[in-house]
């Protein structure tokens, strides 16, 4: 079945959406919650206000997409197509999502809540984190490599089991870096 094209559109308030290539579209206010997005292609859209919560990725292409102010809480960004991914994030809640084994070199987080989020084996080498809540994040096998946590708090890294090189950190949040050493540390 041949994928339906749909370019330049604005949907507001939308809970459902047809399998298709959505390209330079604005999804604003919709609830795409538990939504199967499997297969679907989003090149340069905008989604704004919208709840994408457990939605299913299998295959879903994300291109050069913003999310601003989205709930999107247990996202496994791991199965979307890995051609071409890529994305930023403003204002977002992003709890308890994966992005396993991912590359999204790049990718800019802004005010936006990543607890417990998974970045295991992860190249965000150049990644901005901006303002984030890193709380129980795990970066395992993660390429952290000139990525900025200057204004972010919350994490944990392990320096001994990630590429840190050129990461850039700020007090008092650089003691996330020590966390696995069982160390005491008076300010």
């Amino acid at each position: 079945m041949e994928q339906k094209y749909i370019d330049d559109e604005i949907f507001d308030k939308a809970t459902t959406l047809t399998k298709g290539d959505y390209e330079n579209c604005r999804f604003t206010n919709c609830d795409f919650s538990n939504a199967d997005l499997a297969e679907c292609k989003f090149t340069t859209c905008v989604f704004a206000g919208c709840n994408l919560s457990l939605a299913k990725l299998t295959k879903t292409a994300f291109r050069e997409v913003e999310f601003r102010d989205c709930k999107m809480l247990g996202l496994q960004f791991e199965n979307c197509h890995a051609f071409g991914l890529s994305f930023s994030f403003e204002r977002c809640t992003l709890n308890h999502s994966s992005f396993y084994k991912t590359s999204i070199k790049k990718t800019n987080f802004r005010n936006t809540q990543l607890q417990e989020t998974d970045f295991t084996a992860c190249d965000l080498t150049g990644s901005l984190f901006d303002n984030c809540d890193l709380a129980r994040a795990t970066f395992d096998n993660t390429i952290i490599e000139k990525s900025d946590f200057r204004t972010s708090y919350n994490y944990s890294i392990d320096p001994a089991v990630n590429r840190v090189k050129k990461a850039k950190f700020s007090l008092p949040g650089v003691l996330g870096l020590l966390d696995g050493y069982d160390i005491e540390i008076t300010v």
